[in-house]
């Protein structure tokens, strides 16, 4: 098998758990069913309604504008312990997604979580941070050019003194939720229930684009690519950190990016 066919095919891992019985199946197939019911799951759901809502309402969607985050109280205070509450959710998902895969034998080293090394880990994570960020900004810009995507402001939070390290601490919970979730903890459960290699990658890929479709057609088509990609990598290395590292550079460099030159480039709305 060359390279690329590998890539292509990959080879899941030996599955060292005798079969599941019909009551396991069932089991299993439950626990995934209340995880993303209470996380990305339902916000999928929302996503696909919003999809519709913008697409009914007057205009296209490149007219109307959506905020990845927002000031959530005019007080500046309450607004913080708003968005701390908003960071801590995203971590309690990914502490859940953590949980039920050790305590199924699935502890953080064998998912790619343990200690992290700067080549194998920081590097990969710089270079998959280009491969899709720097694509992905350009998707955008088309979709958002021929009114396929709303208008996105990837922060709209009032200017206090702690607007940037919160801006960070989203950018890393997201980063951390998500890639816990969607692609350690989906494709080892569907793995476990017998799914290939490639259709639990893009059950998980589906699964990313569908709650970013609140930005439009081209944020979940730009989401279901990154989720190919940062999937795939994670399928062959078995290396987790690299995808958290990639995305937390990603959506960094979006909110404080935005949050610094806006209003200073024209092309930014």
């Amino acid at each position: 098998m060359t390279r690329f066919d590998a890539w292509l095919r990959p080879t899941p891992p030996p599955q060292t758990e005798p079969p599941l019985d019909a009551a396991g199946r069932r089991a299993l197939w439950l626990e995934i069913t209340i995880v993303l019911l209470v996380t990305f799951g339902l916000s999928g759901l929302s996503g696909i309604l919003s999809l519709i809502e913008d697409a009914l309402a007057p205009g296209g969607l490149a007219d109307q504008t959506v905020a990845l985050n927002a000031s959530r109280s005019e007080h500046g205070w309450i607004d913080l312990g708003r968005q701390l509450l908003g960071i801590v959710r995203l971590c309690a998902w990914a502490a859940l997604g953590l949980y039920l895969l050790w305590r199924s034998g699935l502890g953080p080293a064998k998912i790619g979580l343990g200690r992290p090394r700067a080549r194998a880990d920081l590097l990969p994570g710089v270079g998959l941070a280009a491969l899709i960020g720097l694509p992905g900004l350009a998707l955008y810009l088309v979709a958002n050019a021929i009114g396929a995507n709303l208008t996105v402001l990837p922060s709209t939070i009032e200017e206090h003194w702690w607007r940037l390290p919160a801006l960070l601490l989203w950018a890393l919970a997201n980063s951390g939720a998500e890639e816990v979730l969607v692609v350690a903890y989906l494709i080892s459960r569907l793995r476990r229930l017998g799914w290939s290699e490639n259709s639990s990658l893009l059950a998980s890929s589906l699964l990313r684009g569908s709650y970013h479709l609140y930005q439009g057609l081209g944020g979940g088509v730009g989401n279901i690519a990154m989720g190919l990609v940062l999937g795939r990598y994670w399928q062959r290395t078995n290396r987790l950190w690299p995808l958290i590292v990639a995305h937390w550079l990603i959506d960094a460099v979006a909110f404080v990016g935005y949050t610094a030159l806006r209003g200073h480039v024209s092309w930014l709305p």
